[in-house]
Parts: structure tokens; sequence; C-alpha cells
């Protein structure tokens, strides 16, 4: 396993303190791409990776990148993160796993500077909800091959209920800084049409797309999850 550096520590880090009840080692039996991580489709939506090289984009800790590395046999998964407490936790958890690379840095960067390096690309609540898509998603079509996959799962609507977006901007939403004191960062939840816009525009086509629905339970307000399976494009002939 190898690691990469793009940057120092931030002290602005917004991610500091997120996951930090369930440190420690944490087995991943299966690939859950909805909110509660308990319904729907599994890592069938990504396909045959064998021998295939992947990157999750906005990986946290690496628990999906660790399961996609040991069970499905990639060649390679690039877990990527921006945020320097959750590289470090993924590396601490995760280091013994053979094919699986932790990368601290901006997805849509690293991607940028890796063109046609990918067979598959997928992001379970990462960087496709906390980074411009206009940004993240142009730099994936220039990362992976031609008819690479690209699949990603986002909120279908705001946890307090409220519609998505019906054009692509974001909101601000409630963190912690790593001293505990009050941030926020930026989401963006959009409804179908504007995501299958943006990823035509892209270019990418949507495969298929469908919608999770989660009642919730024992207190847990329902939730929608969108997931979004696409290919990107092959080079046009002049």
């Amino acid at each position: 396993m190898t690691s990469t550096s793009s940057s120092p520590a931030d002290a602005l880090d917004r991610w500091y303190h997120y996951g930090t009840s369930s440190d420690g080692r944490r087995a991943v039996g299966r690939l859950y791409w909805d909110w509660y991580q308990r319904r729907g489709p599994g890592d069938d939506l990504l396909g045959d990776l064998t021998g295939r090289t992947v990157a999750e984009l906005g990986a946290g800790a690496g628990h999906q990148a660790a399961y996609v590395a040991a069970e499905l046999r990639a060649r390679r998964v690039i877990a990527i993160d921006s945020s320097a407490a959750q590289h470090s936790r993924g590396r601490g958890l995760y280091e013994d796993v053979p094919g699986l690379d932790f990368v601290h840095g901006d997805a849509a960067a690293y991607l940028q500077d890796h063109p046609s390096s990918l067979d598959t690309a997928y992001s379970v609540f990462g960087a496709l909800d906390f980074s411009d898509p206009r940004t993240v998603l142009p730099a994936a079509a220039v990362a992976l091959r031609p008819g690479g996959t690209l699949v990603f799962s986002t909120l279908a609507h705001y946890r307090t209920g409220a519609p998505p977006e019906t054009d692509c901007r974001p909101a601000d939403i409630p963190t912690r800084l790593p001293d505990g004191s009050p941030g926020t960062m930026r989401r963006w939840v959009l409804e179908p049409a504007v995501w299958t816009k943006l990823l035509d525009e892209h270019g990418f086509d949507l495969v298929d797309s469908d919608a999770v629905h989660d009642p919730g339970a024992d207190g847990e307000s329902p939730v929608a999850t969108g997931l979004f399976r696409a290919r990107r494009r092959g080079r046009r002939a002049c």
C-alpha cells in the first residue's frame, strides 16, 4: 500500500469530528449506497472490477474502499479524501489491505492530474455531495477511460425534508470545526433532472438512476437516497 499527501492538516478540517464515535477497525461485509447503510443494491452497481483500477471520491475513513479492494478483485483502489483527519483514520484502519492506496487531497485535482488512469470511479455521499459537481464531473471524465463507469449516491432531499434544488447550487449546512466551534460546509442536494443534465454536459451518458427510500427507525428521520450510474462517453470522431 502507498500513501500520498498533497497538503498539511487543515486547521479548519470540517470532517475532524466525523466518525470519531466509531473509531477503531470496522469490517464492512457489504457495499451499501443508502444513507443509513442498510437498504438497496450493493456492489453489483460497480460491475466486474477484476483487474481494474478504481477510485473512491471522498472516501472518508476508507471502509467502502477497503471492501472494494479486499472483496471485488480490483487491481488497485485509490481512496481520495481532502480531510487530513479522515485520511489519517483510513490509513490507521486499513493500511494492511493489499491494493488499497490512500490519497490526501482534492478529488477533482487528483482526477485532473491523472488522465485516462481509471476504469471506475464511485462516491458514497462523498466528493459529489461536498464539491461543486461542475468541477468534479469534468475531472472524472478526464481520469476515466472512454467507456469507464461513474457511480454515486447522494441525498435525494435535504435531511430536513426540504426538496432538492432545481439548479446547480449548494446550501450551507452546519458542522463543527476541530476546536469544537460551529462552522458550515457546502453541500449539493440536487433533483435528478439537474444531475442528468450535469452528467450530459460533462461527457457522461446516464445508464440508470433510482432512489432508495428508508422510512427511518427508532426516531430516525425518513431519508431518500438518489443513485446514479453513468458511462464516460468515448471520443467522437472529427
